[in-house]
């Protein structure tokens, strides 16, 4: 089988080749070739391309399966692919997150950071007479914007912390019953009035792109902390960062952006403005999910999926395939 990765994906290669039960030649490839038809010879007649993104203007080489190795699409461009193909995505990364968002949460409530910089064997002293009480999260509520894998591994670990879950989603239920209540979109102005972390973990799309703006946050409690592990832009970049410098809610923790660097060597900025300077922000370069593990488990699904592409089987993580034949757009 012909394998092509690009960009980002190429770094995981001896990954990927360590789970694949079947003779592969796997070709490596810059960023660049995801956007630019400077390696399209190259592409052309793969059996599986794995990329992160891929987005073509004209005739665009053909494959016959696209495997995304994380879980958003938004990064993919469907109208460029060949007829016949299908797209995969992976997920294997709801363990870290969750354990990202307790750790923001337990940093904002406990200040373990803070606590450590004001100690010392000059300062032990004084320290210890004068300690400044900090919160916990026991009894707060934890608002869920999406209730699918990563909420439901937030909430599991937030549920042992013994807070209150709000759930926000357009179809999930909780046969589980790891939520207190799962609200439909409508109810968002509740969730936001009643959570004191309030954490996006729902997918970009037109119906959640400035989800969050000028007239929704102000509905959050002023104590109120954000926590974005999903997409910069369910978010409105200049309306968040007015809400935060002017005090609108209490901070953020911020670990997607809006602006990512594409090309090899490409240097941009993650925002039009300075959310990094503003003291009750931390932020991260979308490190979250970013585990040691992470990459074992998602290229053992990659390499899997391209088992079962070979064999004719089913594949898992099916998103998208694209018409063939009469039912493909001429």
């Amino acid at each position: 089988m012909k394998i092509v990765m690009i960009g980002e994906a190429t770094n995981h290669r001896e990954k990927l080749s360590a789970s694949l039960k079947l003779p592969c030649d796997i070709i490596c490839l810059p960023a660049d070739a995801a956007a630019t038809p400077g390696f399209d010879d190259q592409i052309d007649g793969a059996d599986v391309v794995v990329s992160l993104r891929y987005r073509r203007q004209g005739t665009a080489p053909r494959f016959s399966m696209l495997h995304v190795p994380g879980a958003g699409l938004d990064g993919i461009d469907l109208a460029s692919l060949s007829p016949g193909c299908s797209v995969c995505n992976v997920f294997e990364h709801e363990a870290p997150i969750a354990e990202f968002v307790l750790l923001a949460m337990l940093e904002w409530q406990v200040r373990l950071t803070e606590m450590r910089g004001r100690f010392s064997a000059d300062t032990w002293s004084e320290a210890y007479r004068n300690r400044v009480p900090h919160g916990e999260l026991l009894g707060g509520t934890l608002g869920l914007i999406g209730f699918g894998r990563i909420g439901r591994a937030i909430a599991t670990r937030a549920k042992a912390f013994g807070m209150r879950i709000l759930a926000l989603d357009q179809a999930a239920t909780d046969s589980a019953g790891l939520a207190d209540a799962v609200l439909p979109p409508a109810e968002l102005p509740r969730l936001l009035a009643e959570a004191d972390f309030v954490a996006i973990a729902c997918p970009l799309t037109d119906g959640t792109r400035g989800l969050l703006d000028a007239r929704t946050l102000p509905l959050m409690k002023r104590s109120a902390v954000l926590i974005n592990v999903s997409r910069a832009e369910i978010a409105h970049e200049a309306d968040l960062y007015a809400a935060l410098e002017t005090g609108v809610i209490a901070g953020a923790f911020l670990d997607v952006w809006y602006r990512y660097p594409i090309a090899a060597e490409e240097s941009v900025p993650p925002s039009r403005f300075p959310f990094h300077a503003l003291p009750q922000v931390y932020a991260t370069p979308h490190s979250c999910a970013w585990s040691t593990a992470l990459p074992y488990r998602r290229y053992a699904v990659v390499a899997e999926n391209i088992r079962r592409h070979a064999a004719g089987e089913s594949l898992l993580n099916l998103v998208h395939r694209v018409p063939s034949g009469p039912d493909a757009e001429v």
